[in-house]
């Protein structure tokens, strides 16, 4: 079921001297860069671990900086935003991370940890700011524009978890230029948007924060499952190269297992958007998407090899579909596009401190047990509590946070 449109958001602003074919594709563009800086690192993890000496606690830290940064860094968006202008913001926050993903080439174990920083700072900042321009801009093709920028998103994830490894390969077999490379992409995004940051942003963007936003039961419910879903997303993302190499992969093997994951994801990050709108509210979806998660998971880790590309293919779905439908609920919650940044920002903020917590516990554990049955523990858990709140966040209904006078 559609939202009907509010006075903020219909009809969408009149792009000066740019046209929307030209936002749509600056948009694509940065979404695509949202996810390599994070994804190249699961491929890479057990060589970068051995040329470190760096325990598996140390290597579940480092997979769980970027997403608390994602955390920190989210509710500064909206605030930039209203200083500087969305576009602006967006410009220097892919310069930056182009910045923080070549430094993880160079200097060792410090620039690796320093440019995950960067990096993972600006990917937040980003993530924050395009609800609420699919909000502003495309506000009647909500669904379709929060699949299109999704897929994107998921798309890049591929390329990094797919390429890396032979990236490193072509380089020597040196780590630092796998991850390094994906610095490129983010300067082409950078060139693509300069158009973009050069544009006066809009007056009603300087509006103060909605007074009443973390008092509001719904968008906690929002915030929980954003969370909690991303919790599986970067197990995934950090791991589970290295979980299937202990099953017997060759590293090369467990990457492209990983991309495949991750072409699986464009599917669904388009789909269950899609499946949504011809739905009375969300929470079919959200169920749908958390079992395949699930299943997939479990099944990869202890069935048979000989399935492996079926379980893989049935997670990356799971995943696909439960990220979109996150940023589908921030969109479609928020009564204007004000909100929805500010909801944006709460729920990609807490919710990835939350969300941090998954690939570190995972590290963890295996630490402790020196197996991954405490990382199917830890799977299992966030899913469930993600079952629970978007059961809850996935009923028709707005947030009711107070305007400001």
């Amino acid at each position: 079921m559609n939202q009907p449109l509010d006075r903020d958001s219909a009809p969408p602003r009149r792009l000066e001297r740019l046209s929307r074919p030209l936002l749509l594709a600056g948009l694509m563009l940065v979404a695509l860069n949202l996810r390599p800086a994070l994804a190249s690192l699961g491929p890479l993890l057990d060589e970068i671990t051995a040329a470190l000496g760096l325990s598996a606690s140390a290597a579940g830290l480092l997979a769980t900086i970027p997403v608390f940064c994602l955390g920190l860094s989210a509710p500064l968006a909206p605030r930039l935003s209203a200083r500087f202008g969305a576009e602006r913001v967006i410009l220097f926050a892919l310069v930056l991370l182009a910045a923080g993903t070549a430094l993880r080439g160079v200097s060792g174990a410090e620039g690796l940890f320093a440019g995950t920083i960067l990096a993972g700072a600006s990917i937040g900042v980003m993530g924050v700011l395009l609800p609420g321009l699919v909000k502003r801009d495309f506000a009647g093709q909500a669904h379709l524009m929060t699949g299109l920028y999704t897929m994107a998103l998921c798309l890049g994830a591929a390329l990094a978890a797919g390429l890396t490894v032979p990236a490193s390969d072509a380089g020597g077999g040196h780590w630092q230029v796998g991850l390094g490379i994906w610095a490129l992409p983010a300067l082409l995004a950078a060139l693509l948007w300069w158009p973009q940051g050069r544009q006066a942003h809009d007056a009603s963007a300087r509006r103060a924060p909605q007074r009443g936003l973390w008092r509001d039961p719904i968008a906690w419910q929002v915030t929980g499952y954003m969370g909690l879903q991303s919790s599986h997303a970067y197990i995934v993302f950090s791991w589970f190269p290295a979980m299937m190499v202990d099953r017997g992969l060759s590293p090369l093997a467990a990457g492209w297992m990983l991309s495949l994951l991750m072409l699986a994801q464009l599917v669904s990050s388009l789909g269950a958007p899609w499946l949504s709108s011809h739905c009375r509210d969300q929470r079919l979806v959200i169920v749908a998407m958390l079992a395949l998660s699930m299943i997939g998971f479990s099944s990869a880790l202890y069935a048979p090899l000989d399935g492996l590309w079926l379980w893989t293919t049935l997670m990356g779905l799971g995943l696909g579909g439960m990220f979109s439908m996150g940023l589908t609920l921030i969109v479609l919650r928020a009564p204007s596009a004000q909100l929805a940044a500010q909801l944006s920002g709460m729920a990609q903020g807490a919710g990835y401190l939350l969300a941090s917590t998954g690939p570190f516990l995972v590290g963890l554990s295996h630490d402790l047990l020196d197996n991954w049955h405490g990382a199917y523990i830890v799977y299992m858990v966030f899913g469930a509590a993600a079952l629970l709140f978007g059961l809850l966040a996935g009923r028709e209904r707005q947030i009711g946070a107070e305007e400001p006078h």
